[in-house]
């Protein structure tokens, strides 16, 4: 009813909303189905990760206000309003709502501590700066809990009927007068930060789904001008995939409407904060290669899929490089067995590569790897810069011929070396000359079948799905992959030390897909 009723009485001009919901529901979820031009954040089912990162997004426009309102003078939002001259930005009053807040909580961990700092720093100062919080929990017990001095600083408290020790901890330490409450929708209403003197009994607005509806198709049809109206909400939807057709950059890039890519990106997923989509890059330098490790198979697909897309937009815009005129290669080594879904969906990809692409099965595997040798040999002497060339393999471990053998002698003659070590040189040495590898395997242990340990040293970029606390430490010297839910995995950057969870993409719609193929064979014709 509060953010309603919000939208019905103040224009986008006047509020906007940042909505952040942790519960297993999908209470703001009709924010999103009817795009309420107020909300510049909505999260359903929201993750520590993501909220954190709305936190910290509104600490930074608490800055930027304070800077405003040193420059004109101003005390507050009234006054600021009034320096303001006509055309001039409008100011806003923001409003934070949580539902579920305790959630932030749960861990006493480096998350909660930032957390706290900065929902503190927000109720102490947001206020001047017309920054407002609202908290919704069912609970305030717990082992770890917003610190009372935060509270302390919200003076309006509303407690539905709960436990003694509830109320004591909502209101303040001599008012157990929620306890007593019985009635659905009976609540108080406190604005003396909880004393008992400040109770007032009220009953709770009810306002049915349908007339919600009504209301907000109401603001719909009230819209704005796509010229004047406000950018689209920031949407995260954690119980579902990441959407690739959302992704931004990606869609910019095959539209040119940005300048081109210097260096190569592959798009992995949607991060689990408000930032640019997770990405992996590859440059010319030791390590640039990318290992994804996991038993979801369709995900896996779908990741290399993205990725073989990405490095597609790139390519196009990249046009004929070096090397007699060629521009970016493709080189695809997919074991799929062709009784699953996805069999086909790598070598249908290949053939719409904007330029030389070689798609190789498991017996075309030696003969493949040996040819990579020697453009690698080729590449090392060369003295001019070679276009990039991208090495994807899918199902490692259903490679036969690409596991290290119990012959440990090794000779610098390329034909004598066997397809595995061939393959390891490739790893080590082609980066420096733009040959990058993307592999996919499905556990540690097929990783430790096929490699070298010292040889995990040449993927810089990892990335881990759900597996056990001991690969994920054995991978990446923690175990925080075993905590991953459905549609989750993270980036492992070994050059940063950087480990960013993400959502994976869903498979996405074959008229999209179809379209964005399509735009790349554009680009690539445009040159």
């Amino acid at each position: 009813m509060l953010i309603t009723n919000l939208a019905l009485w103040y224009s986008p001009d006047e509020v906007e909303l940042y909505l952040v919901d942790f519960k297993k529901g999908v209470e703001f979820k009709t924010y999103v189905t009817h795009a309420l031009p107020h909300a510049r954040v909505i999260a359903v089912e929201s993750e520590r990760e993501f909220g954190l990162s709305v936190l910290r997004k509104l600490d930074a426009e608490l800055t930027r206000r304070g800077q405003l309102f040193r420059e004109a003078g101003a005390q507050d939002v009234a006054g600021f309003r009034k320096t303001l001259k006509p055309g001039d930005p409008s100011l806003p009053r923001l409003l934070l709502v949580v539902d579920e807040f305790q959630e932030f909580f749960v861990e006493d961990d480096k998350l909660a501590q930032e957390a706290a700092l900065l929902m503190d720093r927000i109720v102490r100062q947001g206020r001047a700066f017309g920054m407002h919080v609202v908290l919704g929990s069912q609970t305030l017990g717990g082992a770890y809990s917003i610190a009372r001095s935060t509270l302390g600083q919200m003076a309006v408290r509303i407690a539905l009927q709960c436990s003694e020790a509830d109320s004591y901890l909502i209101m303040s330490e001599d008012n157990s007068a929620a306890r007593l409450l019985n009635r659905p929708g009976e609540a108080i209403y406190n604005d003396m930060s909880g004393r008992i003197e400040g109770n007032s009994l009220f009953q709770v607005v009810w306002l049915p789904e349908a007339k919600r509806e009504t209301h907000l198709g109401k603001l719909e049809s009230c819209r704005p001008p796509s010229g004047s109206a406000p950018s689209p909400a920031i949407v995260f939807e954690g119980n579902i995939p990441a959407d690739l057709a959302r992704n931004a950059a990606l869609a910019a890039q095959l539209a040119r409407s940005e300048p081109a890519s210097a260096v190569p990106t592959v798009w992995l997923g949607e991060p689990i904060s408000i930032k640019e989509p997770t990405s992996a890059v590859f440059r010319r330098q030791s390590g640039s290669n990318l290992l994804v490790v996991g038993q979801q198979e369709d995900a896996a697909a779908t990741l290399l899929m993205s990725s073989v897309l990405s490095l597609a937009a790139f390519a196009a815009r990249a046009g004929p490089g070096g090397g007699g005129g060629v521009g970016p290669k493709l080189v695809v080594l997919d074991s799929t067995p062709a009784d699953l879904p996805h069999a086909l969906h790598l070598e249908s990809v290949t053939r719409k590569w904007p330029g030389v692409a070689r798609f190789a099965r498991s017996r075309d595997l030696p003969e493949a790897i040996a040819d990579l040798s020697r453009e690698l040999a080729l590449r090392e002497q060369a003295e001019h810069v070679t276009a990039p060339l991208f090495v994807v393999v899918s199902g490692l471990h259903r490679f036969r011929d690409l596991r290290k053998s119990d012959d440990f002698s090794f000779s610098s003659d390329e034909s004598a070396q066997t397809t595995a070590q061939q393959f390891a040189h490739l790893l080590r040495e082609g980066p420096p000359v733009g040959m990058h590898t993307l592999i996919w395997c499905d556990t540690a242990a097929n990783i430790d079948r096929t490699f070298e340990r010292n040889t995990l040293r040449e993927f810089d970029c990892r990335v881990l799905f759900q597996m056990s606390a001991a690969d994920s430490t054995h991978l990446i010297d923690a175990p925080t992959a075993s905590t991953l839910g459905r549609h989750r995995a993270l980036l492992h950057s070994e050059e940063t030390g950087i480990t960013e969870k993400f959502r994976l993409y869903a498979p996405p719609e074959p008229r999209w897909l179809a379209a964005a193929w399509d735009a790349v064979a554009s680009s690539a014709a445009q040159g």
